[in-house]
């Protein structure tokens, strides 16, 4: 039996979370940072497991502040907060689990810190 045949409503509800992140999309002129990053970011490899694009790191980046979460913390969070997610740029289906590592969000924010402007 489906959801919908319950009549339970599964329509998205307009979070907090959601209407900030979405202002974000709008305000942050995303290309800019991401250029200024792209030369010290790791390349993509012949074989084993690529790294994920900068901006979708960025981006995992700034909600990490902005909602003052911890490294394990943004994990479960990406896993859980479907508004999460679609701001990273991530699929629902599961196979972009292994973005969500801490281990991969702790190595970006260190790039970062090993990499900022003087």
């Amino acid at each position: 039996m489906k959801q919908s045949s319950l009549g339970l409503n599964v329509a998205i509800k307009r979070t907090r979370k959601r209407e900030f992140i979405d202002a974000m999309e709008l305000v942050v002129p995303w290309p800019e940072p991401v250029v200024l990053i792209e030369p010290w970011a790791p390349e993509r490899r012949r074989r084993g497991r690529q790294p994920f694009a900068v901006q979708t790191l960025l981006r995992i980046h700034f909600m990490q502040h902005w909602f003052k979460l911890s490294d394990p913390a943004m994990e479960e969070a990406l896993h859980n907060a479907p508004a999460f997610r679609d701001f990273a740029g991530l699929s629902h289906s599961g196979e972009d689990e292994q973005i969500s590592s801490k281990s991969r969000i702790s190595r970006f924010r260190h790039l970062l810190e090993r990499y900022k402007p003087a």
